[in-house]
């Protein structure tokens, strides 16, 4: 799979969750942290490519 695909696959997944969790009233909240677990994806995904690079 291309990194375009993956990246495009990832972020529809992570708003999908986003947008399910914000309907259930889990993130009134706590909001601004909702971020962070997908940036925390996003830099460990970018590590990743870096060290295993075939």
């Amino acid at each position: 799979m291309r990194k375009r695909t993956f990246d495009i696959i990832f972020i529809v997944l992570s708003t999908g969750i986003l947008i399910l969790l914000s309907e259930y009233g889990v993130l009134e909240n706590y909001i601004a942290f909702s971020i962070l677990p997908i940036i925390i994806a996003y830099f460990l995904g970018q590590y990743s490519e870096r060290k295993f690079r075939n």
